[in-house]
């Protein structure tokens, strides 16, 4: 799954040299990160609960909703 993430530039930097070091992909090492927290947190991915909107709406007139980069500019201008 594609997502988007905003990192700090110094720690970004240092993850990308870190993963040429190790002949690995950021996205492998950013897993690997990921994989550690959750098992020493415990965290179940059956165990975790995701809320649901139900009612009536929808984006905002002209919002491209398949464009990541314009619904993080929309939710950062609070519209």
């Amino acid at each position: 799954m594609k997502t988007t993430l905003d990192l700090n530039d110094a720690l970004l930097m240092q993850a990308k040299t870190l993963a040429a070091q190790q002949r690995t992909t950021l996205t492998r090492l950013i897993e690997e990160g990921l994989e550690l927290r959750m098992r020493s947190q415990r965290v179940r991915p059956e165990a975790v609960s995701i809320s649901v909107f139900h009612g009536k709406g929808g984006l905002a007139h002209g919002l491209d909703g398949t464009s990541n980069k314009a619904l993080y500019e929309a939710a950062e201008q609070g519209e």
